[in-house]
């Protein structure tokens, strides 16, 4: 519900909520200081409410877990504060740039955080609109279009970044947000802290009263559309920013339509699809655990949702379903989860939670749809699917539930011509010898999914010499405590001249197979290298 109104950072431990009980701190201590005589002749009031802001703030940031957009907030506070003692009049861009100077200086690495654009740009919208700005506005119409036009630019600064790294943006936000903003910052969190210092429950009770009836608005809000579409290049974000600063100029100026235009590329940017009778096979980079996207001309299905990592996290939710959005996929046509094992099946929820899934294929009856059994199989757009493993669906799962799950693991093989990909999960000896003995020449595979990610329980030579295949792709985590992939494995593979690719070392693998041309694959740490990569 917060991510479709746009209002998560209003229930997280924001920049918002540090400047405000920042504000809070100090405008109480600026009162009170004033009506000390002998206070205000040793320290001015308006230096003793900066001191007792920027002590506050260093406080609830540190209370809050001083995590890196609260230390960056901190530090913007900081040097306003510092700006303001001074006594000098200093222009409030000049202080954002000296903010923004002291926050890389300290963390270099903000840069690449989606916060630390989204806060300064946000900021640097509200100034530049403002600065067009004469006087105060008078009455409750000019107040109001001064709240509107806030909100306009918060809202439009924040769009590039948003479609470059979220692949989305509410349309409903600057509405829910200029209700949310004020109940939450100014009315339910000081309740919320003078709740936790005074225990009096009349306090908390209004709080969490104002609290529902702020969330069933924005339960309301929810249902509107969310505008989603593929990840931009970087230029058509930078055009998208430029057009932002166009939009927002000051009425009046000509060629303000001109923005609308730069923005198109960014907003429409065309989603990148498999031709007739390809298909693009990604094997996602998730630590211990496998997840798998294969696309089609039209269709799209998911091999293993990935591992779950916590409670609260799982590769569905950081992996799985932002890499969809960046691909512009809103639909997933087949939900593949081979077997119970969490690390294959523990980002299941998350995926059935964000995008709709036409189907799901597992081992898994609880899940309902179908359970994979030998000879299921069918065509997406040229593209050949077949399921070879297990063969005995009921008998598969009762083994999995007495002994070990992997024996129930879904086996799919992806063909588009005369090229093919296996996919094995996490199939064992036993269950490859019975694919050999039942299918025989039909695994042969120009890529194999490696089995049960390069454990000694798999990948047994026989196995092995029937499926030939010139690349192994091993989805593993990174000194995982498996010790997986064992190097004995590795050496079977390597005595067959199989050309071997593991996630931890190369990123996620992506796969391209056509029924004319020969597979190719190719890691994503090689294609996009950054200096800490290795190190």
């Amino acid at each position: 519900m917060f991510n479709r109104t746009g209002t998560t950072h209003l229930m997280s431990i924001s920049g918002l909520h540090v400047t405000m009980v920042a504000a809070l701190f100090g405008g109480l201590i600026g009162a009170l200081w004033r009506r000390v005589p002998a206070l205000a002749i040793r320290l001015p009031a308006q230096q003793a409410a900066i001191a007792a802001a920027g002590l506050a703030a260093l406080g609830y940031a540190l209370l809050a877990g001083f995590a890196v957009p609260a230390q960056r907030t901190l530090y913007m506070l900081l040097v306003a504060g510092l700006a303001s003692w001074s006594g000098r009049i200093v222009a409030p861009s000049r202080v954002l740039a000296l903010a923004l100077l002291v926050v890389l200086l300290i963390d270099p690495w903000a840069v690449l955080a989606a916060g630390f654009w989204l806060s300064f740009g946000a900021v640097a919208a509200l100034l530049y609109v403002g600065s067009a700005q004469l006087g105060r506005p008078v009455g409750w119409r000019e107040r109001l279009r001064g709240w509107g036009m806030v909100q306009w630019a918060a809202t439009l600064a924040s769009l590039p970044v948003l479609l470059l790294v979220f692949q989305q943006f509410s349309l409903v936000s600057p509405l829910a947000n200029a209700l949310a903003i004020p109940v939450v910052s100014f009315v339910v969190t000081p309740l919320a802290l003078l709740g936790a210092m005074i225990p009096w429950w009349p306090i908390l009770a209004l709080a969490h009263e104002l609290l529902v009836w702020l969330l069933r608005f924005l339960e309301w809000c929810a249902v509107w559309p969310v505008w989603q579409a593929p990840a931009p290049p970087l230029w058509a974000a930078l055009t998208a920013g430029l057009g932002v600063a166009v939009c927002l100029l000051p009425r009046g100026v000509p060629g303000r339509l001109l923005g609308v235009f730069l923005l198109l590329p960014a907003l429409f940017w065309p989603v990148a699809k498999p031709g007739e009778g390809e298909a693009w096979i990604d094997v996602l980079d998730v630590g211990q655990g496998l997840a798998t996207v294969v696309r089609t001309r039209e269709h799209t299905l998911i091999y293993d949702p990935g591992p779950l990592y916590s409670a609260e996290s799982d590769a569905g939710q950081r992996v799985v379903v932002p890499y969809l959005r960046w691909l512009g996929v809103n639909r997933i046509d087949t939900l593949v989860v081979t077997h119970r094992d969490t690390d294959h099946s523990g980002g299941t929820a998350s995926v059935r939670a964000a995008l709709p899934v036409g189907e799901i294929l597992s081992s898994l009856p609880e899940l309902g749809g179908q359970l994979c059994q030998a000879g299921q199989d069918w065509r997406w757009d040229g593209v050949d699917f077949a399921v070879l493993h297990p063969l005995e669906v009921t008998a598969a799962v009762h083994e999995a539930k007495r002994a070990k799950t992997n024996h129930a693991s879904c086996v799919l093989k992806v063909s588009a011509g005369d090229h093919s990909m296996l996919l094995t999960s996490d199939i064992e000896a036993p269950d490859e010898a019975a694919l050999l003995a039942r299918e025989g020449v039909k695994l042969r595979s120009d890529i194999l999914l490696v089995p049960h990610h390069g454990s000694r329980t798999s990948s047994t030579e026989i196995f092995l010499d029937a499926v030939g295949a010139n690349e192994a792709i091993v989805p593993v985590g990174y000194r995982n405590r498996f010790g997986h992939p064992k190097a004995d494995v590795m050496e079977r593979y390597a005595a067959r001249g199989v050309r071997v690719w593991r996630t931890d070392r190369d990123g996620a693998l992506q796969v391209r197979l056509a029924a004319d041309t020969t597979p190719a694959l190719r890691g994503w740490r090689s294609e996009h290298a950054r200096y800490w990569h290795g190190r």
